[in-house]
Formats: structure tokens, sequence, C-alpha cells
């Protein structure tokens, strides 16, 4: 469509924008229009950037769009790759997420790309760290946002701790490209986000009602030692009335005091010193049931630990509380359309399919590929190896042939820095500090005569252009034969070694590789020791004591596929952990959105309370003989005001009866509140006890699945799968977890009091 879209003049070229949209508006889909948009795209970058896509940019785009991951080699162009799938897709009006791995090349991308996009009518944003929420709902709110992962993620989780929904900030989670995707969805899987809150300061409740408890009597409180479980009775709620001085202790204002109360009564009456726990140096320490041993590090969440302090009269501390977490694998996995790009994906492709049902497509180079990638030099030494590589760095050096130097960790680039500076090689050093300043360094790599040294993640996403743009220089050092770059070690996945050597030889120009090795390196020492020293006994070292064939290669690469296989295995532990907690996650998420869109929450409390009968019914009525004390007086301890339950003739119904029976009494009850609180405060009030209860007990209830997650492996060693365990443990805490912010909204909602002056 070349010959056509670039006869129309800017402004027609611009209308095509609401011509596609009117188009899909009329029914007809994205696919439709893609053949049309690429090349509107294509026209607009050519335009404005001076930038035409190769074919092979195009082709990559094509497999973004379609949700998939494209491998393309470094100094293909991935930044103008993406620009015709997010103009494609962002017609939707959804919103386009592009994801890079830090704040620099976030801005950096979508600087180079606004006016592309500008001239055809739409809009960018970046979301980079600092900004406050107004400016980052404006920035979601354009056809395309740029940000990294690591601030997409904390804004869904901090959305979905907002008291309003006016608050949130991020937009629907619709399509995602995410640059350099084998970094940010393998690479940092295992890191979960974590959002922790200060545990709140140190209150004089948890004094005042240990010494609230001191005081009561037996009649004051139930105790069922079986579930683990003590509440107050009515005449408990009395005395604690008075004690505190208060009218009702289950108004909305009480809440804080009748939870310390509880937690008071759970420390003296349901946990026991040197078995539950133990005091040690002033100190409270938990102590595992399982293996009786001391728990160091750990604490009661709930303001337990701090309910027991104050009983054993030592200091009381806060805690860290976990207050939302997510793993990048399920952030992504909520897009509704993912894709990916990246110099290296094939050889985690099993992952990408697994994990996230993205297939890995390689695009073909521009140019071929003529660099010479050597074989691996192997020492047996360290110090050996490293002195070889600085005499390989003099020895180059003296031709001019820039170098790339690729460490695998800051400590080696230091030491090797010190080496160089020695015998006064001038160098530059990088070591993922400085964001910015890398880039910058990074592309003048490849300037006659440059030495770098740089770690394996340094400068990602800059490219290395020979002479940095300067056409005689670059063929001079063309003529030195390209970029030369020397890895100082192997990683432990191969695909990170390719993209140290995909830095040399983009766009079909000349370049070597060449990794040295010893066999005290990490990788080899740990994977591949034994096969690979039998081999190199048999090989004949050349002069500098190195040895080098294509088996011993092989052999390094063996281990690295050892490891890549280990460490895919712990990811999809994570994963299969964090799934549990992410469908529990997504129940509650779900609801606390209902709650703030302001849906009617009358039918969710009916059936709170139903559920609540249910379980009182299975309890009480369900066995013989039937104990209809006990079923009254469970249902006045969960949240029926005193002297409501008379239902007559309960002894001769069936137990359908009895729940329809108690229901209706619950729903009058119910509608003589509604009678004496107006019924927009009531709403409100509703909504405000629902957000306070949730909120508080689903960060607890993260906490303690946390805690849960770090002693499940102990039922390993009972012969049990852990994961399977914690799934049912979890389902389980989930069940206790709606149980409690059950009773506790009823106890709220279903309270008569004239406010608390």
């Amino acid at each position: 469509m070349e010959d056509e879209i670039s006869s129309l003049p800017d402004e027609e070229l611009r209308n095509k924008t609401q011509a596609f949209k009117d188009r899909l508006n009329e029914g007809e889909s994205i696919d439709d229009v893609l053949v049309e948009a690429f090349a509107v795209a294509r026209e607009a970058c050519k335009r404005v950037l001076g930038m035409r896509q190769y074919r092979v940019q195009l082709i990559g785009g094509i497999v973004l769009h379609q949700g998939k991951i494209a491998e393309m080699k470094t100094g293909e162009g991935k930044t103008l790759v993406a620009v015709a799938p997010c103009y494609l897709n962002a017609l939707l009006g959804k919103g386009v997420h592009v994801i890079t791995v830090n704040d620099y090349l976030a801005e950096r991308d979508a600087n180079t790309v606004r006016p592309v996009f500008e001239f055809l009518g739409m809009t960018v944003g970046t979301i980079i760290t600092g900004q406050d929420p107004n400016t980052r709902r404006f920035q979601y709110n354009c056809d395309v946002s740029y940000g990294t992962n690591s601030e997409f993620g904390f804004d869904y989780l901090r959305d979905n701790m907002v008291k309003n929904i006016e608050a949130k900030v991020q937009s629907k989670l619709y399509y995602c490209i995410i640059d350099e995707v084998d970094s940010i969805l393998i690479d940092e899987a295992r890191t979960p986000l974590i959002i922790s809150g200060e545990g709140e300061a140190i209150s004089d409740l948890y004094y005042l009602a240990d010494d609230f408890v001191k005081t009561i009597d037996e009649e004051d409180y139930d105790l069922d030692e079986k579930e683990h479980t003590v509440s107050l009775t009515e005449s408990g709620f009395r005395k604690a009335e008075n004690f505190f001085k208060i009218r009702t202790i289950t108004n909305l204002n009480n809440m804080a005091i009748y939870h310390h109360i509880n937690q008071a009564l759970t420390a003296h009456k349901l946990m026991d010193l040197d078995d539950d726990y133990v005091v040690k140096d002033g100190e409270v320490f938990i102590v595992d049931e399982f293996t009786g041993r001391i728990m160091d590090g750990r604490r009661f969440s709930d303001g337990l630990h701090q309910a027991i302090e104050a009983k054993e009269k030592v200091e009381i501390k806060s805690d860290n509380k976990t207050m939302a977490t997510v793993t990048y694998q399920n952030f992504f996995r909520m897009y509704e359309k993912l894709s990916g790009m990246t110099g290296t994906a094939k050889t985690e492709e099993n992952e990408f399919e697994q994990t996230y049902n993205m297939n890995v497509v390689q695009i073909p180079t521009n140019k071929p590929v003529i660099r010479a990638d050597l074989n691996d030099k192997v020492y047996s030494t360290e110090k050996e190896k490293f002195d070889a590589v600085v005499e390989e760095i003099i020895r180059v050096h003296s031709t001019g042939q820039p170098m790339l130097i690729g460490t695998a960790t800051v400590e080696k680039s230091e030491i090797l820095s010190r080496l160089l500076t020695k015998r006064g090689v001038k160098h530059e050093i990088l070591n993922a500090k400085n964001d910015k300043k890398e880039a910058e360094i990074v592309a003048k790599a490849g300037m006659i005569g440059n030495i770098t040294i740089a770690t394996n993640m340094a400068g990602r996403g800059t490219d290395i252009k020979l002479g940095n743009g300067d056409k005689e220089i670059e063929d001079q050092v063309k003529e030195l034969g390209g970029l030369y770059v020397l890895g100082t070690e192997r990683h432990e996945s191969r695909r990170i070694d390719n993209q140290l050597r995909g830095r040399s030889g983009r766009q079909g120009d000349p370049g070597v590789s060449r990794f040295y090795v010893s066999i005290e390196d990490e990788i080899i020492k740990l994977y591949g020791g034994a096969a690979i020293k039998k081999l190199s006994k048999k090989l004949k070292p050349d002069e500098h004591g190195a040895l080098s064939s294509r088996a011993l290669t092989r052999a390094i690469e063996n281990a690295q596929k050892g490891i890549e296989g280990k460490n895919f295995e712990q990811r999809k532990d994570v994963l299969k952990y964090d799934n549990v907690i992410d469908k529990q996650r997504k129940v509650i998420y779900g609801e606390r959105d209902n709650v703030l869109m302001g849906v009617d929450l009358r039918d969710t409390i009916m059936q709170m309370a139903r559920d609540t009968v249910v379980e009182s019914v299975e309890k009480y009525i369900d066995v013989k003989p039937r104990n209809y004390f006990n079923y009254f007086k469970s249902l006045y301890t969960a949240f029926m005001p005193e002297g409501t339950l008379l239902i007559p003739d309960i002894a001769n119904m069936t137990r359908d009866e009895v729940i329809d029976n108690t229901m209706e009494i619950v729903k009058r009850v119910y509608e003589l509140k509604m009678m004496m609180v107006p019924e927009y405060e009531l709403a409100q009030q509703e909504k405000e006890i629902l957000l306070k209860v949730v909120d508080t007990y689903w960060v607890d209830h993260i906490d303690l699945m946390d805690q849960m997650r770090q002693s499940v492996g102990l039922v390993s060693v009972a012969q049990k799968d852990p994961v399977k365990e914690y799934t049912i443990e979890g389902y389980k805490m989930f069940e206790s977890l709606n149980r409690k912010i059950r009773r506790e909204t009823l106890k709220f909602v279903f309270t008569f009091d004239e406010e608390d002056e």
C-alpha cells in the first residue's frame, strides 16, 4: 500500500485515524484494518522521524499484535517495531501499555515515538517514579502509556487499596507490549511486588484491653477449645462498655477497642506460655507446633503478638505488615493480550508457552549476521584466566579495535578494572548503577580504541553503533573487524550470554565474540565440573595454557541447560503458590470494587446473615439432640441484638424451616434499623464498615498465607506435596477469612444505638 498511502497529504493521512475508528465502530474487526493501519504508521514514521520501518520490523509488529514474542536481534530497531501494533490496538480506545526495564528507557522511548502518535492524533504518556496520583491518572488515560514493570504493578496494588473509586489511577489492563520481555517475565518473575505498611503505632489499647480481660469472669466469655475460638458474651459486652466508658461496644467508632479485646481474650484464654510461645530476653517468640522449635523473626499477626507482649509485661513492638502483594507473572497474565520483544527468547520458549501462553517467533535480521563467535578458552584457575583476559585486551587494544568486556558481577568488573589500571590501560566501567549515563557510555563503545567493561545488564536497550554515527570512523572500525565482545565467564543462562554476544554484529556489521572460562568459575564448579574436567584432561593446552574445542564449549552449554531447568522449576513453584492467593485476591478485589462502585449492599449483608445462620444450624440443629439454647446463643454472640430471636414452636420445625424463620426475623430487625437510620446514611455506613473490615482482615490474611508458605516446606519432610498442602490450608484460611469478615460486618450493621458522643 506504500504508493497509495505515501501520496496522501498530511491532513488526509492524519484523518485516517478517525476513519479506522469509525470502521471499528461499525463492526469491522481490528484485523480487518491491520494492513492499512500498519501502512499509515510506517508512513507517519517516515514523515515525522525520517525513519521507515524495514519489512522485518513490520513482521515483528504483526507478531506483537498477535500476542506473541518477537525475537529480534540487537540493533534491529525494537523501539520502532512497537509503533504500528501500538497504533493499531490504540484505535479501540482501551489504552495500550508499553513496559521497559527502567525509567530512563521509558522516557527515552516515549519521547522518540511521541511525535509520530501526535501526528496521527493520539497521545503518549509516561509512568515513572515519583508522580502524584493525578498526573499518573492523566498518563494512563493517554492512548499509549510507557513505563516500567514495577510502576505498573504497584499501581495495580495501590488501586486496590483506595477508599473511593475516583482515587484509582490505572486504566483497564487491555493490551501490553513488554520490551526485553525475557528480563521482565523470567529474570524478575521470582520477586513478588510487596507493599508493606508500618504497623500502627503501639496504642494504649493493648494495655487497657489486657487490664480489662483480667477483670472478667467465666460467664463473660464463650470458649471453644476445639475450634480454638473465644468471644465475649452479652454480660461481657456490658462489662466492656463500663470498663471503657462507652455506650455500645459494637458501634463503628469502637471497632478498634472491640478488636483489641478479642486479641487480649485470645492471648489469655487460648495461648499458653512455653507451649504456644516462650519469653526469652524480654521478647516473645513463637514456638512451632510441629517441631517445637523457636521460630525466630516470625510474629503472630493481627495484633495477637502485641496482646501476648502486654500479657507477659514485655515491651510491645509494632510489626511491618504486608498490605498487598502480586508477582509479575500474575500481574501480566491479567492483560487481555500480552506480547513482548527481546533479542533472546528461544532458549526459554517452553516457559513462555507454559506460564504465559505466548509463542516465540524468530524474526529474520534485516541483513545477515556475519559476526564470528569463537570457541570458549578454558583455563584451570581463575587467576590464569584473568591474566589471559588482560593480555588479550592489551593485544587487541594495540590494533585500535573497540572492545566490550562482559562480567557476571559488579565485583568481578571491579577486579578486572584494577588489573587494567595497573597496566595503564584506559577504560570505562559500567555496573548498572546509573541508567542514563550508562546509555551514553555504551553508545560510544564502538569508537576506535575504546574499552568498555560492563556487567551483563548494564546499558541494556542501547544500541552500539560503530563509529557512533561518524561514517569515516565507522569504516575504519569495520576494517579492524568491528566490535570485539569478550565474556569473562559464562552466565547461569545461555540467554544472557547470547545477549552479550549480540551487542556486536548489528545490522550486518562485522564483529567477534569469545568467552574466557576457568574450571574454578562458579557455574562450572557447581554444574559441569566432572564432565568438563574429564574433557580438559584429553585436550592439549596452547602456549598460554588455554584449552579450546567445540566439545568443551558444548559441555559448558549443557551445564547451563541444567541450571536453566532448575530455575524454571523454581519459578513454576513460586507461581503455583501465588496462584492460590491470586484466586483469592481476585475475589476480594472484585468485592471491594463492588463496594466502591456503590452497588447496593443489602443482598450482600443478607447473604452474610444467611451463611451465619446456616453455620449455626449445622452446629446445633443438625445434631441429635438439638441444642436450641446454644443455637440462639450463638446467633446473639454473632450478630443479633438480645431478645429478638423469639421463634415460636421451633421444636417442631424442619431444619429448613428453622433457617427460613430465623431469616424472617433477621430481615425484620434489618428493616427496623432502616427505619431508624436514613437510607443514604445506612448505605454509607455499610460501605465504610465493609471496606474497613475487609481491608483489615485481608492484610492479615496475606500475612498469614505468607507465614504458612514459609512453614509449609516442612510437610515435604512428611512425604506430602507442599503446594497441595498450601492450597488446602489456603482454602481453609480463606474460608475463615470470609467468616471473620462476615461476623465483624454483621456485628456492626445490626447494632442499635444513638451515636456515641
